[in-house]
């Protein structure tokens, strides 16, 4: 048996992070969290929302730059 930890309310935790000002990188961080938790099957963000939230907060740039992280983290090939 595997046990793993994952983040459940993905949508709701970055909503709110960046509702009190957190860092692109720590949202990427968080967005990461979400990536292995939706893989897991263990939430099941709403990528729509949350996408529409970076971008609404740091433009298309900004989403690219925050997703780009995000899977860099999610794959392992750089650390938080």
């Amino acid at each position: 048996m595997t046990i793993g930890i994952h983040l459940v309310c993905c949508t709701m935790v970055i909503l709110n992070e960046i509702k009190q000002g957190v860092r692109r990188k720590d949202i990427a961080l968080t967005y990461a969290m979400a990536l292995r938790s939706w893989a897991a099957k263990a939430d099941n963000p709403d990528w729509k929302v949350i996408n529409e939230a970076i971008r609404a907060k740091w433009g298309v740039r900004g989403l690219k730059i925050v997703k780009n992280r995000a899977w860099a983290l999610a794959e392992g090939r750089i650390e938080p």
